[in-house]
């Protein structure tokens, strides 16, 4: 077991081990710490604790020291030359007419280098952008180019439920989110109604795919025949979050009835969404060649020369 205490650099960033070094810090305190990028000014987000020798990712970093006044005044003076530097930056792309939009700008916290987010929709050749920073900020220069959902988080905002985004209060990375999760829950497959801020699918579908996933496995599909309380019949539409299906009996003429998909007892199951690249192929992949089967069989033979 190694002692360790969790550091993040962002508000809403990935926590990263580190040797306290037999400091003893509080979780909302700062600390000076030493990283790939040089000296840098953190807070702790996990106080000391212990972990698996296996769950550390080396090389383990050392905390240096607790964060004085001092330093947190000279972050407060990065701050305001952030400010300054991303106006000057703004001019030096519209000046080379580089077709990038520059998000954020961060400076070590020992001022030895200057990191310069941006996006755009293809490669940027940047060089001599580079070189133009160079010569005014006299220090090393990084220009990085990011995704449109890291720019959400960047940036902030308010989701289409009226709360802040979640990639900027508590997501510290990002899962993947599929359009199927969508379909699973019943959702509009409107982009409009399912996209983020970012343009991406929320990452919210990915909240309660599983649990979605487990009424599907447990609630007959539709199309399934099912045996009822009152008899033999259809299923023609389910309600996951109510766990109940609407079954159309065989010997009834009336509307469909409502049971509990407890009550109903499948026979033969219905329709099943299938996905492309997941489980086996057979009735999507095979039904083609079967098909493809009978086309040839129905083609006329060339006649004997």
């Amino acid at each position: 077991m190694t002692e360790v205490v969790g550091v993040r650099f962002k508000k809403v960033g990935k926590v990263y081990d580190f040797d306290p070094v037999n400091l003893k810090v509080d979780k909302g305190s700062h600390v000076i710490v030493e990283t790939n990028r040089g000296v840098e000014y953190g807070e702790v987000a996990v106080a000391n604790h212990e972990v698996e020798d296996e769950q550390i990712v080396k090389p383990l970093r050392k905390v240096l020291r607790a964060a004085t006044e001092e330093d947190e005044q000279r972050v407060a003076q990065n701050k305001k030359l952030e400010k300054d530097a991303f106006s000057i930056c703004e001019k030096k792309i519209r000046a080379h007419k580089l077709e990038m939009k520059l998000v954020e700008v961060e400076y070590t916290f020992d001022r030895g280098k200057i990191l310069f987010y941006f996006t755009a929709d293809g490669r940027v050749d940047f060089r001599e952008l580079v070189k133009d920073l160079a010569s005014v900020f006299r220090t090393r220069i990084e220009l990085r180019q990011i995704g449109v959902r890291d720019e959400a988080k960047m940036l902030g905002g308010l989701g289409v439920c009226g709360c802040p985004l979640c990639c900027a209060t508590f997501l510290d990375d990002f899962a993947p989110v599929s359009i199927n999760m969508a379909k699973d829950q019943g959702l509009s497959l409107n982009p409009s109604k399912i996209s983020g801020n970012c343009g991406r699918l929320m990452c919210c579908l990915k909240y309660e795919n599983e649990a979605y996933q487990d009424l599907l496995r447990t609630t007959p599909p539709v199309d399934s025949l099912v045996e009822t309380p009152q008899g033999r019949g259809v299923v023609t539409e389910v309600s996951l979050l109510k766990g109940e299906c609407k079954v159309r009996l065989e010997d009834s003429a009336d509307s469909p009835k409502c049971f509990c998909k407890g009550d109903c007892k499948v026979l033969r199951a219905g329709r099943v969404r299938t996905r492309r690249g997941k489980g086996k192929s057979g009735e999507s992949h095979g039904g083609h060649k079967e098909k493809g089967k009978e086309k040839e069989a129905k083609r006329p033979e060339k006649p004997a020369e």
